[in-house]
This record gives structure tokens, C-alpha cells and sequence, in this order.
């Protein structure tokens, strides 16, 4: 709901502040007073286009500022919430608009900068303006179905579930045959490779216990080279260890001769004890050292054959053997995927039978609310004064989705015989806003924005239209804030809010403002209205009554 405008120099406007009520509220004035510079200013602040002529002579920028009441289950907050603006239920929604004289413009909602984009998508559910100014609202077919449905109280959760299941059967039975196309294309290759990997069986850490094995037997083939010739050097008949016992016994004939040669005996067992030992151990060593050659040629080709196996397929050695489990799944699934996509198939074929179901309920059920609504709004064009006119809601089919299978929009035929047609096209100016104020009496709670717009909806009528018009007016305003830009005083009458629209001239120039009127200003008001420029008693007493019977 509107509760505050605050227009700062704007056409005729130097500065205005206007506090809105709940209701009806009405805004009357003389011809040219400047009714349509407050619509031009509210539509700025709801992302109008910026026009650089809305900014008062002499000055160098324009502001308007609006200020609405807004619940949290409001649709403006889903909009606030999708571009990312904070907003806390319960607190006052801000939306600012600022216009320089060369053109350049600036939006703010809730007192951050934002796109001119966020204020009219806010905007949109937030205000309908319906008249000269109208491009929104009832006019927009995109709204029609929404509006049917909550005209006729249709429930549209069973289509919608019965299309979330349709949807997700589809997505999964498109993936399941590109999954299987795919697959298929490559079964030639799979099927080799399976074969390959399985025939070769290769383990996870093999490549690293074969490299380490080969590893060794080259370097005892190493070592083994190195000891060849050792024991003919060693235990030979004219080896080291033969020529140190020689030694020995010919030093033993002498040993008693001297102590020193009894010593160098002694030295020499030593020597050929321990070179004894030392024979012993290389022998050893060689023994432990000996490899078969065959068994380092078959761990070589084996080692190599892995390797190569694995560069084949770009991955490491040891995730070879995962890779032969995922290929052979992959095999699997093109065995597995005609019967998979079969059974699909079937699921996808009894969902859609079931949404085709619902769907045609649903159709049932919107083409009787459309004759509802039809003969609602005929009951509501007569008293306008609309009674050539014809009003149909027309359904015709629409591509399947969550909300079913129909397309709606509401037409009207102005003239006996005239042929059917959007609202838009067919009726213009006053004739339009009567229109649409039928559709909004019959539609009642079917939905809409918080505050709606009237410009001039009694233009070209009086007396008992004009009285409908008012009756209608009061009786809608019991649901919606409206504001209704007015010359008819039996429009006026009905009103809880009454704002005269002035226009002054002084040595300062032409300005424009806007008062909002007490008891006795209303009547005085009425009266002008009733009588013209010179305000009789008769008016005065005209009016009284209007306001009584109100």
C-alpha cells in the first residue's frame, strides 16, 4: 500500500509531500491543474522511462520518493529477494528515483543504488496504474491464466506435480540414451580394451614390487661380475690362500731360530684363517647373488608390457585395473541400456498419461470459471454504460508445462458485430478503465497489486454511470488501496480520502500543489464540481446529499 509520495521539483512541483490512507481516495482539480505531473512522478519512482522534461525550469535535478507498506507474503518481496535487496517484514519499502536535467537518472530501493529494472519489476505488483497511463496489469495476457485461476479458486498443484514427474523422466530418459549413444559408439573399442586389461590382469602395486625385483637382479648380475675369478685367486693350487700356507711351512723349519719367526708364523695362521673364512663368505655371497636369467627376462617383459599398457591408456600403472572395472561397467551398461530405456519409456508414457489427465481437468475447470467470469463481467457493463460491448475469456492450447496446457486472454467486442480482440486494441482512454474496473469488480479476490490507479475512469459519462462507477470504486477500495484521478463529484463523494489538485501563479513563477481536504473542503469541492466555476447553494446542498448517501 502507498503511503507516502515526495515529489521534489518536478514540472510545476517545486516540493510536495502527500500522506495516503487505505481505501478510496480520490484526486480532483480544474483541467490542467496538473494531474497527470503526479501520475508521471509516482510512475518515475516505479522505473518509468526518465524523461529529461519532467525536471522544473531552472533547476538541475528532479527526485521522487514513494513509500509503501509491505507484508511479508507481498510477491514484491520474492522480486526484492532476486535482486539480492535486504528487506525486513513489517519495516516501510523505499523506492527513490532521481532525474538530472540532461537526462541521467538514478534508482534506489530501500537506500541502495539499483538498475531502473528492479524498480519496475518491484513496481509492477506493487502499483496498477489503468488509464492514459496504463501498460501493465489487467492488459498484460501473461496474467490472465494466474487470474482465471484465482477467479474460479483452481487448484493447479496436482498439474504441476504431475509435470515435475513428466520433466524429470524426460531429463532422465534423454540422458539414459545419450549415455547408451555414446557408449555405444565405442563398444568396438571397450570391447578390445576389457580384453586387453583382463588378459594382462595386472594388480595394484605390481609395477613398483616388479621394478624393485628387477632392480635387484641387475645388481646382483653386477656383483656377480665382480667375483668372477675370485675363488681360483683365493683357493687355486696357486691361489693367495695355497702360497700363504707354503709360506707358513717354511717359516715353521725356522720358527725355533728366532722369536720374530715365531711371530710371523703366528701372523700367517692368522692370515689364512681368516682368508679361509673369507672364501667362505664370497661363495657365499655369490650363492645368494646367483639369479636366473629367464626370471629377470620374464620380469622385464612383464614390467614393460604394464607400462606400456598403461601409457596405451594414459594412466598410471597401478590404476589399471580400475580402469579395466570401469570400462567393463561401461561394456555392462550398453548391454544393460535397451532394457533400462525401455523400462523409461514406459514410466515416462504413464506420467504423461497422467499429466494429460490432470491437464484436461484442469482445462475443464478453467473453461467453467471462464464462463463464470464472462457472465460477471457482463453484469458489470450495462451500468457502465458498456452495454454494446461483449466480454469473453478465451482459451485455446498453449505448450504443456507446470501450469497445464492453456493459453488465456481476456477479449472484448466493443460493437454489435465487431469481431473479438485484446483489450488493448479494442477500447481506449475512460471507455478503457471502465473496462478494466469491471474486470476488477468481477475478479474481486483474484488477486492483483496492493494499490491500483484510476486516471479519469468517468471520462465522458455522468449520472447514473458515473454513480455505478463510484458504487463499484467504494466497493473494490474494501480490498485494494485505490486512487482515483476524478471529475465526476458522484465518483468524489464515495471517496475516504479527497485531494484537490491546484495550480497557482505568482511572481515566482506556476506551481502546482496538492491539499488534502477536510469535511468541509470535500462539500465545497463537490459543490465546484456540481456547478462550475461560480458554487451555488444548490450545489452546496447537491453535494451534501451525494456525500450522505455515500
Amino acid at each position: 500500500m502507498l503511503r507516502q509520495l515526495v515529489i521534489r521539483d518536478v514540472v510545476l512541483i517545486d516540493r510536495l509531500e502527500l500522506e495516503f490512507g487505505d481505501g478510496l481516495g480520490v484526486l480532483t482539480g480544474e483541467t490542467g491543474a496538473g494531474k497527470s505531473i503526479l501520475l508521471d512522478s509516482l510512475g518515475l519512482a516505479l522505473g518509468a522511462r526518465a524523461d529529461s522534461g519532467l525536471v522544473r525550469a531552472g533547476q538541475d535535478a528532479a527526485a521522487v520518493t514513494a513509500e509503501f507498506d509491505l507484508p511479508a507474503d507481498h510477491p514484491a518481496a520474492a522480486a526484492l529477494d532476486e535482486a539480492g535487496v535486504e528487506f525486513e517484514a513489517g519495516e516501510p519499502l523505499i523506492l527513490k528515483r532521481t532525474l538530472k536535467a540532461d537526462g541521467g537518472s538514478r534508482a534506489f530501493v530501500g537506500g541502495a543504488a539499483a538498475p531502473a529494472s528492479v524498480l519496475r519489476d518491484i513496481g509492477s505488483s506493487l502499483v496498477e496504474i489503468h488509464g492514459q497511463h496504463d501498460d501493465r496489469g489487467l492488459l498484460n495476457p501473461k496474467g490472465h491464466r494466474a487470474l482465471l485461476d484465482a477467479f474460479g479458486r483452481i487448484d493447479t498443484s496436482g498439474t504441476a506435480l504431475a509435470w515435475a514427474e513428466v520433466s524429470r523422466l524426460a531429463a532422465e530418459l534423454q540422458e539414459a540414451r545419450s549415455a547408451a549413444e555414446a557408449a555405444d559408439r565405442d563398444r568396438d573399442w571397450l570391447e578390445y580394451s576389457v580384453k586387453e586389461i583382463a588378459a594382462l590382469a595386472p594388480e595394484a602395486g605390481e609395477e613398483s614390487r616388479l621394478a624393485e625385483e628387477r632392480a635387484a637382479m641387475q645388481a646382483g648380475a653386477k656383483a656377480g661380475e665382480s667375483l668372477a675369478g675370485l675363488d681360483e685367486l683365493l683357493g687355486g693350487s696357486d691361489g693367495a690362500l695355497a702360497q700363504l700356507r707354503l709360506a707358513a711351512r717354511r717359516i715353521e723349519r725356522g720358527a725355533a731360530d728366532h722369536p720374530l719367526l715365531a711371530e710371523a708364523l703366528a701372523s700367517l695362521d692368522r692370515a689364512v684363517i681368516e682368508t679361509a673364512e673369507a672364501e667362505d663368505r664370497i661363495a657365499r655371497a655369490a650363492e645368494a647373488l646367483a639369479f636366473d636369467p629367464a626370471r629377470l627376462e620374464l620380469t622385464e617383459s612383464r614390467l614393460f608390457d604394464i607400462r606400456a599398457l598403461a601409457r596405451k591408456h594414459r594412466v598410471e600403472a597401478d590404476a589399471l585395473a580400475e580402469l579395466g572395472e570401469q570400462l567393463q561397467a561401461r561394456l555392462a551398461l550398453i548391454e544393460a541400456g535397451s532394457e533400462r530405456i525401455a523400462s523409461l519409456e514406459q514410466e515416462l508414457a504413464t506420467a504423461r498419461a497422467a499429466y494429460d489427465a490432470a491437464a484436461a481437468d484442469l482445462s475443464e475447470a478453467r473453461r467453467s470459471a471462464a464462463a463464470r467470469l464472462d457472465e460477471a463481467v457482463a453484469g458489470e457493463l450495462a451500468p457502465l454504460k458498456l452495454e454494446a460491448a461483449r466480454f469473453r475469456t478465451a482459451l485455446a492450447s498453449a505448450e504443456p508445462g507446470a501450469g497445464g496446457a492453456d493459453r488465456v486472454e481476456f477479449e472484448v467486442s466493443t460493437n454489435p458485430g465487431a469481431p473479438f480482440g485484446p483489450l488493448t486494441r479494442i477500447a481506449s482512454g475512460g471507455e478503457l478503465s471502465r473496462f478494466i474496473l469491471a474486470l476488477k469488480v468481477a475478479l474481486a479476490e483474484a488477486g492483483g497489486a496492493s494499490t491500483m490507479i484510476f486516471d479519469e475512469i468517468d471520462r465522458g459519462v455522468g449520472g447514473a454511470v458515473a454513480s455505478a462507477i463510484g458504487e463499484r470504486l467504494a466497493r473494490l477500495s474494501q480490498r485494494s488501496q485505490l486512487l482515483v484521478v476524478t471529475h465526476s463529484p458522484q465518483v468524489a463523494a464515495r471517496a475516504r480520502h479527497h485531494y484537490r489538485i491546484e495550480k497557482s501563479h505568482g511572481a515566482d513563477g506556476t506551481r502546482t500543489t496538492v491539499r488534502k481536504l477536510d469535511a468541509a473542503e470535500r462539500r465545497e469541492e463537490i459543490a465546484r464540481m456540481l456547478s462550475g466555476a461560480a458554487v451555488t447553494d444548490e450545489a452546496r446542498a447537491q453535494a451534501a446529499r451525494l456525500l450522505e448517501a455515500a
